[in-house]
């Protein structure tokens, strides 16, 4: 499993100018079972992916296709972890 935390490199407006197209790509990436959990931190400095995937590799690869990262608004920190605990209705997630 992997977090995905980005952070804004460009001002709010450049943002804005990109959310839709963003949420684009997280609905398909939603669609396709790679994206769990997602929203923005708080402050609005960027935000987090929960995400599960067979490789980091293939997390850099769809990253990829944000427009976030096309457009260099945001630095992508890839995070690779193995879920040991999880509350009961997330029990599916962990590692066998």
């Amino acid at each position: 499993m992997f977090a995905i935390i980005l952070s804004y490199k460009k001002p709010l407006d450049t943002v804005d100018a990109f959310v839709a197209e963003h949420k684009r790509f997280l609905e398909a990436h939603y669609a396709s079972g790679h994206f769990l959990l997602s929203g923005r931190k708080q402050p609005r400095t960027g935000g987090i992916i929960l995400a599960q995937a067979s490789s980091k590799h293939e997390v850099e690869a769809i990253v990829r296709l944000d427009p976030f990262w096309r457009e260099e608004i945001a630095d992508y920190d890839i995070i690779e972890f193995v879920p040991s605990m999880a509350a009961s209705h997330l029990s599916s997630l962990l590692a066998n």
